[in-house]
């Protein structure tokens, strides 16, 4: 079988502290290059001022920090780690690390700047830098327009657009075809946002269309299908047709012009929204299309190199993330040739324990699937935190999963026995136990954080 991702009450935790991964603040010549980019981001003091969304939804505070050092409860934690890293099931090429949320200091940290592949855990990074460049609040629109006797449906980056929304929009357009008086059209697509699909570095052709569809800018349902934008211009057709308007000949492709009328438009959830919902899932389409609309939106080309490369300037040159041995080569981690330490992907993870990045970062921490959430890549259908040494941990631990042939990962948050909120990055890779079994390590690891496999 090919490389395929796999993909509650909740309390909150406390933001705050320092960190020992990030690099130092750039200043001079990089400073200004870091504004410059900071420039082009819909991101203002305000919004970044404001408070965690899960602190305020749960009334919980900012705690005092404790300078004095790691308590016997994290000097368990770590011993316990220290021995239960070393679980066959893992395998040798493991890497993970621990750190307080509150003091920044790692609690734990076992080769965690070795490189290894992290599988869906790339999501984090591609979740960062599209709602820092395209912000929280940003939405896909897709558009119908007329000329030349055709109608062409336009598509926006909606990797959520719906047979229903086609289905207003083709009534918007109907009606005003009726008032024009016209009883027959053609039909066209127009996906030139994003160039003609190709494979990531690291990908194959198995992939398609079941772990990830050629990524096209027009899609309906999220149908895996090889063209997703001819697919939705015959789904718009359809409905046109059962609107009452003859459809002439076969649904085509073709660029609108710039005189086509407008007609109408649809406008996606909140970008916020679509976050969480690609994390939960693990949803591979989800983030290819947010890499390409990253791009664009920093006026790249929408292509693989053009989003990683805004990824690498979001998270360096704006939050100070080390990108040192990062690799990354498509927004969803499908890729066998990525690369990210787990201390890097603890980075990341780090900046939604701060306030000041909640307002524009804080749907990825309401995004990451929960421990025992039913259908979250954490849920018991998964057969996630199910056995005696996890089940402990259900409720307890928000992280995302990462699964290929040869690479399991889990990176996330979760309260420790003292109470205070852990960050934690745990990646193997070329283990040749079950993949199962892998995970309930891993599950076991996470609950060892929490701290009720003590």
């Amino acid at each position: 079988m090919s490389d395929i991702v796999q993909e509650s009450p909740t309390t909150s935790f406390t933001p705050g502290g320092r960190r020992r991964h990030r690099k130092a603040r750039q200043s001079g010549v990089g400073m200004r290059r870091a504004l410059v980019l900071a420039l082009a981001v819909p991101v203002t003091s305000a919004a970044l001022a404001g408070p965690s969304a899960f602190a305020v939804d749960k009334g919980v505070g900012t705690t005092a920090k404790d300078t004095s050092g790691p308590d016997a409860d994290d000097q368990q934690m770590a011993a316990n780690l220290e021995t239960r890293v070393l679980d066959q099931r893992l395998g040798s090429d493991v890497s993970g690390v621990v750190i307080d949320a509150d003091s920044g200091d790692a609690l734990w940290d076992h080769n965690s700047a070795t490189a290894l592949m992290p599988a869906s855990n790339v999501k984090l990074a591609t979740s960062t830098a599209a709602l820092t460049v395209l912000g929280p609040d940003h939405r896909f629109t897709t558009k119908v327009v007329y000329g030349g006797g055709t109608l062409t449906l336009v598509g926006g980056g909606d990797r959520t657009l719906t047979t229903a929304d086609l289905d207003e929009l083709a009534s918007s357009a109907v009606a005003g075809l009726k008032a024009a008086g016209l009883k027959a059209v053609k039909v066209a697509v127009d996906d030139s946002l994003f160039p003609e699909p190709t494979l990531a570095n690291g990908w194959n052709t198995g992939y398609y269309p079941d772990s990830v569809a050629p990524v096209r800018a027009l899609v309906v349902d999220g149908h895996g299908v090889q063209d997703t934008s001819l697919d939705a211009g015959q789904v718009f057709a359809q409905r046109l047709a059962a609107a009452g308007v003859t459809v002439d000949g076969t649904v085509t492709r073709a660029t609108a012009k710039r005189t086509d009328f407008p007609v109408a438009r649809h406008r996606s959830a909140p970008l916020s929204d679509i976050v969480h919902t690609m994390l939960k899932t693990s949803d591979n389409n989800i983030a290819e299309t947010l890499l390409r609309m990253t791009a664009l939106g920093a006026g790249r080309p929408a292509t693989f190199e053009g989003g990683t490369q805004i990824v690498r300037e979001v998270l360096s040159r704006r939050y100070g993330v080390s990108l040192d041995h990062f690799e990354m080569y498509d927004g969803s981690g499908l890729s066998r040739a990525d690369r990210i330490p787990a201390a890097t992907l603890a980075d990341i993870l780090e900046l939604l324990t701060k306030p000041r990045n909640a307002r524009v970062l804080g749907s990825i921490l309401e995004g990451l699937p929960v421990s025992g959430e039913a259908g979250s890549t954490l849920g018991p259908e998964w057969g996630r935190f199910d056995d005696a040494n996890s089940k402990c941990a259900v409720g307890k631990v928000h992280a995302t999963t990462g699964t290929l042939t040869g690479a399991v990962a889990l990176s996330g948050l979760t309260q420790g026995k003292d109470g205070n909120w852990k960050v934690f990055s745990f990646v193997e890779n070329n283990s040749t136990a079950n993949p199962n079994d892998i995970k309930d390590a891993m599950d076991g690891l996470a609950a060892t954080v929490n701290g009720c496999w003590a």
